[in-house]
């Protein structure tokens, strides 16, 4: 290519790539309360009962009241019959309106089939 970088088309993914959404996601979240446990892997260790936001099998935009920063990683546990999963923070900003904290999830171990909340 003698040092010339050629541009893609925006809508052709890299080769074995799937094509980004708009807002640079692989995959489309989806609105949902989902009750879950989410627990620090390394000290000062403490756990967290909260609910998501919105879901994917690889991510999730969680509820909390702890201030967490990029690179984290947290045990997330939904209380939906899923097993623990190892999640890695992304973002964490601040929730003025309602205090605490929107922290942004990925799954980088493995996916998480989001089931339905068990019935009362």
């Amino acid at each position: 290519m003698n040092g010339l970088m050629l541009a893609m088309d925006v809508t052709t993914p890299p080769e074995g790539r799937r094509p980004l959404l708009s807002d640079g996601r692989v995959e489309k979240r989806h609105r949902a309360n989902v009750p879950v446990y989410l627990a620090r892997t390394k000290e000062p260790r403490g756990a967290e009962r909260t609910f998501t936001r919105d879901i994917s099998p690889h991510g999730a935009r969680v509820v909390t009241m702890q201030l967490w920063h990029s690179g984290d990683e947290q045990l997330l546990t939904p209380l939906t019959g899923e097993f623990p999963q190892l999640a890695r923070v992304v973002y964490c900003q601040p929730r003025p309106a309602a205090g605490g904290y929107y922290v942004g999830l990925h799954f980088p171990v493995r996916s998480v089939r989001w089931g339905e909340a068990p019935s009362k």
